[in-house]
């Protein structure tokens, strides 16, 4: 047997699959700490550029709500008619600053909108759904797909050697190796919030939501020879720049699926499983607006770089959902950007909100605005005062023992069928041999071992019987 686990104190950890719930299917715990001390440490990883997503480029742009779901939410900015100002940062996840813009990955699509309630921040990716389904796990898939300790090199073989044993990777990694993993431009790639959120109107109902950004400019995928062909690192950040300032300005259609709050219970599927989608025959997408990017940066450094977006910023009318994924993130976003930028990073121009501020925080590094007296709440001075009556509809009944525990599965919970859809009803045979090929070309590096080679066949077989052939016979 091999060493246990500890933590940085070098006591024995509880899990390293599992992170801390209330019952399998409920919300992380805050003394989770051995969760914490993984996200914490992880996020002071890199000094100074981002983690992940390190690479990227952005623009400014407006939201407008065309149709009325007001029966859905009570945010502001969802209202119809409503127009609200936005920045938006794409991204690659796994490179560094000087990475190529067209390099095999998901893409990162996070947006602040800046309305009248604060800042509202959707951080997601142009993939519908993710690698791991528990935070526990992130840093450990990260470093997988960075460089090792010992040649300071990528390695495909510590990538599949994670993928093949983490199961639930399957329908990210299906979506990865097809040209979509090679988008031509951000701006024929659609965008997700991946994670489902909790939606509830002024009357207190809830519903459950993901979000669909559909580009309008269609979508348009490189093969991985095209990818190679390119000859510019900055493709992707050239090509947004050159579009916005010539007048081609890039838009989005805003759609989403909404669930009824009561169906999560016992749908067929777990609904907060981040490597799952809703089929959209029981849950069709609806249109709401559009948006539109319609103006660069004036300064990358300032815009782009120190820009802060964490899923934790959510306004009146929105909540988090029980995704073990989401909860993470709204811990490990804020924390980062603590660190990366400093404690008052949300008193920069791009990331200020609009609205007044009325904080109780004040002094640390680089402050620019502290609060007049009084400090602290409660005062009898007069100072700000919440309202929990605002949020009344986020909130909804959980029980059950603190547990470490995989989701409870549902009818129809597993990880090869959603990506056996992909590839036997979404793919056209060209993008299936496209998958295979990239496959082949990912799985066939120099130190891509024997046996994984075995391990990477099987994982596809377990997909589909024919793709795990096709990626035998090419390897």
């Amino acid at each position: 047997m091999g060493h246990i686990t500890t933590t940085d104190a070098g006591i024995s950890a509880p899990s390293d699959e599992h992170s801390q719930s209330v019952g399998p299917n409920g919300p992380l715990l805050l003394q989770d700490h051995y969760l914490i001390q993984k996200m914490a440490h992880f996020n002071r990883e890199r000094v100074p550029e981002r983690v992940v997503h390190a690479k990227g480029g952005g623009a400014h742009g407006i939201l407008q709500i065309t149709e009325d779901v007001s029966q859905f939410t009570k945010a502001g900015l969802f209202q119809m008619g409503k127009e609200t100002p936005l920045f938006l940062r794409f991204s690659t996840v796994a490179g560094e600053h000087g990475s190529a813009d067209t390099a095999r990955d998901p893409r990162g699509f996070a947006i602040k909108f800046y309305t009248e309630e604060g800042n509202y921040d959707l951080v997601g990716n142009n993939t519908p759904i993710f690698f791991i389904r528990d935070p526990q796990k992130f840093s450990d898939f990260i470093h997988s797909q960075k460089r090792r300790a010992d040649t300071h090199l990528r390695d495909h073989n510590m990538q599949w050697d994670f993928w093949t044993l983490s199961p639930e990777s399957a329908h990210q990694v299906t979506f990865l190796m097809t040209d979509r993993g090679t988008p031509a431009s951000w701006r024929h790639m659609h965008g997700f919030g991946s994670h489902t959120f909790l939606w509830y109107n002024a009357g207190g109902e809830k519903f459950w939501v993901k979000y669909h950004f559909r580009t309008d400019q269609g979508v348009r995928n490189f093969t991985e020879a095209e990818a190679a062909a390119v000859n510019d690192l900055d493709f992707h950040i050239r090509d947004l720049h050159t579009a916005i300032a010539s007048g081609d300005h890039p838009s989005w259609t805003v759609n989403v699926q909404v669930m009824p709050f009561e169906a999560a219970a016992d749908y067929r599927f777990n609904p907060f499983d981040l490597t799952k989608v809703w089929p959209h025959g029981d849950y069709p997408e609806i249109t709401i607006g559009r948006f539109v990017l319609n103006r660069n940066p004036e300064n990358y450094f300032a815009e782009v770089e120190q820009a802060s977006f964490e899923p934790s910023n959510l306004v009146p009318g929105i909540g988090a959902s029980p995704d073990k994924m989401l909860q993470g993130r709204l811990f490990s976003y804020p924390d980062t950007h603590r660190y990366r930028i400093g404690p008052n990073y949300l008193q920069l121009p791009i990331n200020a909100p609009r609205n007044e501020v009325h904080s109780y925080n004040f002094d640390g590094p680089m402050t620019y605005a502290n609060p007049q007296d009084p400090v602290y709440a409660p005062n009898s001075m007069g100072g700000p005062v919440a309202d929990p009556a605002l949020f009344a509809g986020d909130s909804y009944k959980v029980a059950g023992e603190i547990i470490r525990s995989a989701y409870t599965l549902h009818a129809e919970d597993d990880d090869y069928g959603q990506p056996r859809a992909l590839w036997e009803n979404v793919l056209s045979e060209t993008d299936r041999a496209n998958l295979v090929s990239n496959i082949v070309g990912h799985a066939g590096a120099p130190e891509v071992t024997a046996e994984m080679k075995q391990r990477v066949v099987e994982y596809w077989t377990n997909i589909h019987k024919d793709l795990g052939q096709r990626v035998s016979d090419g390897l």
